[in-house]
């Protein structure tokens, strides 16, 4: 090692930072050939120097803390490098610190204040530039503002000035046209003049003429207005008159045979036999549905009316961003009013084909939720409920599948898009 140890001196901790990244360069690029390398170290030195001084930093500072490993370190670097070749101040503190030759302490503190000074001067000048440049900005956007200002006060005179000969143009057009009429205007009322007690007596006349006949046709239309009523209340009575016969009818056709009053539903052996598959079923409800959210609650306001909603095609149009699970609580959760408002018997089927079990769901009062069978989409047990229905009854089917709506309109039900139920489910809500 060249130079002697020297007097204790700085520690590496005291030295500049950008002193510090330059003992850490210097040892970094010996750093294969010094012997004994601590454990943390000899992964380091397999690196490529620039990888060893940013990567292996940390470890490098930490051995260099033992005296014996900088010593080792020092024979090193003073075998490649020179003294003389560092000419800024931190190279100088850097291979000061390394080598310790005699007065190596001074050299440090020297390099130290030239360092704070440079730096010091470096951030004065950085702080103004960095006010100029801050100044210049807010010349500029000053300058901005006023050119914009300036485009659009020339754009709005340019407009007045357009609109000014506009209209310049129209008064002088129209001051043609007036003086024209008034030209026409006179000569029509001379002749007017002469005509008009020649016309005078032939005017009242035909006025006494038309008054008799506005008179014969407001009588005339009287007496029909009264004639359509007439016909109108007629018509009505004999419909209520045989709406009632057809009632009474019914009703002791009902007496006659001793019919028992119906209950269950044509789709409830479907919902047992895709029960018992395990699809857990709940309690039946009512959802309303429709073309439009009006339509859908006209529907379900019919006698015996029946809902069957799609439940993902709806939850995921509603809520795509939730999981399955918030999706499926949150559709049932909005069907549960309006089926205790409308009393439609109502069955929500999700899709289960993919999968082997079935979720535990809480259903509200009144709602009947189905899982498809393993390997049965839920479009196919939709089309199979409403086979099951009379063609006849109020079916409304909730799902936004083009393939779906066709064929349950085939066979007789009321095909509705998710859209439609989600606006009516936000009315009730």
């Amino acid at each position: 090692m060249s130079g002697s140890s020297g007097p204790t001196g700085p520690g590496l901790d005291a030295l500049p930072a950008s002193a510090r990244t330059r003992v850490v360069a210097l040892t970094a690029d010996v750093l294969p050939a010094v012997v004994r390398l601590p454990p943390a170290l000899r992964r380091v030195a397999e690196f490529a120097p620039v990888r060893r001084a940013r990567l292996g930093a940390g470890a490098i500072i930490t051995a260099l803390a033992d005296e014996e490993f900088r010593e080792r370190v020092a024979t090193q670097v003073a075998g490649r490098t020179s003294p003389d070749r560092e000419d800024d101040a931190a190279g100088r503190a850097a291979l000061a610190w390394l080598l310790r030759p005699e007065g190596w302490p001074t050299v440090v503190e020297e390099a130290a204040v030239e360092l704070a000074e440079r730096d010091g001067a470096t951030e004065r000048d950085e702080a103004e530039a960095a006010r100029l440049r801050q100044r210049l900005e807010q010349v500029e956007q000053t300058l901005r503002e006023v050119r914009a200002a300036h485009k659009v006060q020339v754009e709005e005179y340019k407009v007045e000035v357009s609109t000014l000969r506009r209209k310049l143009g129209e008064a002088r057009a129209g001051e043609r046209s007036a003086r024209e009429e008034a030209e026409e205007a006179t000569r029509a009322a001379e002749e007017r003049r002469t005509a008009t007690e020649t016309a005078s007596a032939a005017q009242d006349k035909e006025l006494r003429r038309l008054r008799a006949q506005v008179e014969r046709a407001e009588a005339e239309l009287s007496a029909g207005r009264r004639a359509a009523r007439s016909e109108r209340d007629e018509g009505s009575l004999r419909a209520r008159m045989l709406l009632d016969t057809v009632l009474e009818s019914a009703a002791g056709l009902q007496r006659e045979l001793a019919l028992p009053p119906v209950s269950g539903a044509p789709g409830d052996r479907i919902e047992r036999e895709l029960a018992e598959a395990g699809a857990p079923a709940a309690a039946s409800t009512a959802v309303p549905g429709g073309a439009t959210p009006a339509v859908l609650e006209q529907y379900l306001s019919l006698p015996r009316a029946r809902l069957l909603v799609d439940g993902y095609n709806v939850s995921k149009t509603a809520w795509p961003e939730s999981t399955l699970e918030a999706q499926r609580t949150r559709l049932l959760g909005a069907l549960a009013p309006l089926v205790a408002r409308t009393g439609a018997e109502a069955t929500v089927v999700f899709d289960a084909a993919s999968s082997s079990t079935r979720p535990v769901v809480r259903v509200p009062r009144g709602v009947k939720v189905l899982f498809s069978p393993e390997g049965v989409i839920a479009d196919d047990v939709l089309r199979e409920l409403v086979a099951a229905e009379p063609r006849g009854r109020m079916v409304v089917v909730v799902s936004s599948d083009r393939a779906v709506a066709t064929d349950v309109s085939r066979a007789g039900a009321r095909a509705v898009a998710s859209e439609a139920l989600l606006g009516l489910l936000a009315r009730t809500s």
